[in-house]
């Protein structure tokens, strides 16, 4: 009653331009709050939070691939036992008819298909009696599902009852994974007219005494198999030839066939002998009676050949050849065991020893052609050329190595010539040309065609080649007895060695880099020279004839010493000198280089500050 007042705490607010809801901060006319500010809800995730504060965000397993209907299900049927009873009005004999039928349920599309086995002279029509479709369950639209669908339950498709008896296995699995009790299995039923009609088995009694319709009967289909060897190395081109030896015990009759592999030359010939009764003994009979025309019957043989006749490890005669059988199957091993109570039935061992292999011995080498198209040769009666490296021919197309090289002779006109190398990339092959030099007396012109040349030292059997590594600026090559040391290369091998920098050593590399050196710095220099020579060409060229014309009062200087001389000092060949020894060269050769046109003119062939390019000077000094 004495509370005067009731003012509410905000909980409303904005913040960023969007309106959001607070916890009071205290209670109604400023009193003080005994409750938690924060709702239980928040107090739950809050400590449902606490894992995820501590250790991070858990992570989610990724959701398992989507397998469509129809490829989990793909060929996955589920069979039924099933039979249903039709009547059969216009007959005396019978009442009804059971039709056993299979009822296939298609798991991919849930179709369904019911199949009659087809049984031979029923005078029905049977088959397929319903194709495979969704059958129709009720009029409401509804189809069959395989979860209406049970052992010991009636199913009405098109007006026919199906009685379902049974199902197969994986059908059950099926069924009872899916938390369906099947019912237990019920017998098929059977047609009784067909039981009716079945015939009943006859017994035959046959007299105890042994006759050959008893053996036929006992017998008959059992034949007894032998792996034979007919050895017929006594005759010309003979040789050992496998045989198969079948003994009929429904008749005593013997077939021989051969055994053909591929390939052996022979005509498939179906047998060697045809089967019939062999004879093992005759009746003694005159020499001159012609036995080759004769009818052999039971008058003419005393004793024909039976089962106990073959054995294996023995040699058995059949009509003059002899067959040694080494081994049979086992069907004839049962029947001796039982029958003859033979139990040693160890197989012969009848392969040949393998040839022992020549060694092929490889003649030397002859020196006509390459080694490796000679080598084919020994190989096959028809050669055929050498592999060659595919991508290697591909990756190095058109890619050649040139150096220049002179020829070592103690004739001092062939130490003049200069010939031009090519190592090509592509094959490894070298081929030397001469250039034509006019009043040389020599003929130019093609030194060596293209060819692999070997080191000196390689033997035909452990042949080594050259390389682009064996090249340096310097080296001595030996081509055939004919020796060549190389003074100079392009420029093209410098730099495809330094792009496949791993593929070469470091010493050709670097004496390819210190030839070039000298050329390349002279480049550089003239290249950086040129804008400022280019701007005063008129004017170097007005001061040297100026300076021809001071020159033509000393008569003492020689202009051929004077440019022999810097060219001795110029050992590099790049045409740049140091001040330096500009200078004291100028001194030596008493050059008036205190004149002010030479010390303007030495100062237009200069190249930075300690640099003169000497071959600019020298223009003033004409031989």
């Amino acid at each position: 009653p004495q509370k005067t007042s009731f003012h509410r705490s905000q909980t409303l607010g904005y913040k960023n331009g969007y309106a959001f809801c607070r916890l009071p901060t205290v209670g109604i006319g400023g009193e003080r709050l005994y409750v938690n500010q924060l709702s239980q809800a928040e107090l739950d995730e809050l400590s449902n939070t606490r894992p995820t504060l501590t250790y991070g965000p858990a992570k989610q397993a990724p959701p398992s691939a989507f397998i469509p209907a129809h490829v989990a299900f793909d060929k996955k049927i589920l069979k039924f036992d099933a039979y249903f009873q039709e009547d059969v009005p216009f007959s005396a004999e019978e009442h009804y008819r059971i039709r056993q039928v299979a009822i296939y349920y298609y798991l991919e599309d849930d179709s369904m298909s019911v199949i009659e086995p087809v049984v031979k002279n029923s005078g029905l029509t049977q088959g397929k009696l319903i194709r495979r479709h969704r059958v129709p369950k009720n009029d409401q639209g509804e189809h069959y599902h395989w979860k209406d669908l049970n052992r010991g339950m009636n199913i009405t498709m098109y007006g026919r009852t199906y009685r379902i008896v049974d199902c197969d296995l994986f059908t059950q699995v099926f069924l009872e994974s899916q938390g369906i009790e099947l019912n237990p299995p019920e017998k098929m039923v059977f047609d009784p007219y067909t039981e009716q009609r079945r015939m009943p088995l006859r017994k035959y009694i046959t007299p105890s005494d042994f006759d050959q319709l008893k053996q036929f009967l006992t017998y008959d289909k059992q034949v007894l198999r032998f792996y034979a060897m007919w050895d017929d190395t006594g005759s010309m081109f003979g040789e050992n030839r496998s045989c198969i030896i079948h003994y009929f015990l429904a008749d005593d009759t013997v077939e021989v066939r051969e055994v053909y592999k591929q390939n052996d030359g022979r005509d498939p010939f179906p047998v060697l002998i045809r089967r019939q009764r062999l004879p093992k003994t005759f009746v003694d009979n005159k020499k001159t009676f012609p036995s080759c025309v004769l009818e052999i019957s039971d008058q003419e043989v005393l004793e024909w050949y039976t089962a106990k006749d073959f054995a294996v490890g023995k040699s058995t005669t059949l009509l003059g050849r002899t067959f040694f059988i080494y081994d049979c199957d086992e069907f004839t091993r049962n029947f001796y065991r039982d029958k003859f109570g033979i139990t040693d039935f160890q197989p012969v061992d009848i392969k040949e020893k393998p040839l022992e292999e020549v060694p092929q011995v490889i003649p030397p080498y002859n020196g006509f052609g390459t080694l490796e198209d000679s080598l084919q040769n020994c190989f096959s009666l028809f050669p055929k050329p050498p592999r060659k490296d595919i991508i290697k021919m591909l990756e190095n197309e058109h890619k050649v190595l040139r150096y220049q090289v002179a020829l070592e002779s103690p004739n001092p006109e062939d130490r003049k010539r200069r010939f031009i190398l090519s190592y090509f990339l592509s094959d490894d092959m070298i081929s030397i040309y001469e250039p034509p030099v006019r009043n040389s007396g020599i003929i130019g012109g093609k030194y060596l065609q293209k060819t692999r040349v070997a080191k000196p030292g390689s033997t035909p059997d452990n042949a080594t080649y050259y390389e682009p590594s064996d090249f340096t600026i310097g080296s001595t090559i030996e081509v055939f007895g004919h020796r060549f040391f190389i003074t100079d290369a392009d420029e093209y091998v410098l730099n495809y060695m330094e792009s496949n920098a791993e593929r070469f050593p470091a010493a050709t590399l670097q004496s390819l880099r210190d030839h070039f050196r000298p050329r390349r710095v002279a480049e550089t220099t003239a290249k950086s020279d040129i804008p400022a020579l280019g701007a005063s060409k008129q004017e170097l060229d007005e001061l040297i004839t100026q300076v021809q014309e001071e020159l033509k009062l000393h008569k003492h200087l020689n202009n051929t010493n004077i440019q022999e001389a810097f060219l001795q000092c110029d050992k590099d060949g790049s045409g740049i000198l140091d001040k330096a020894t500009f200078l004291s060269l100028c001194d030596s050769l008493s050059v008036p280089t205190n004149t002010t046109l030479l010390n303007k003119l030495i100062d237009l062939c200069s190249c930075g500050e300690d640099k003169i390019n000497y071959r600019d000077f020298l223009r003033a000094f004409p031989s």
